[in-house]
């Protein structure tokens, strides 16, 4: 098993609908806010998570 490139998978959010859906269950918000907020911050995680909680 590679293992190459794990830890960037789990530092960004992905486009694929079953990660969205589970980032926003996550934050307590809708998936079209978490998408609205990774258009402005970038696919970087603990960008999209500092600024959902603000």
């Amino acid at each position: 098993m590679s293992t190459k490139g794990s830890k960037v998978e789990r530092h960004s959010v992905s486009n694929q609908p079953h990660e969205l859906n589970y980032e926003a269950h996550k934050e307590g918000t809708s998936s079209d806010k978490l998408k609205e907020t990774k258009k402005e911050t970038g696919n970087q995680r603990n960008k999209i998570e500092s600024k959902l909680k603000k």
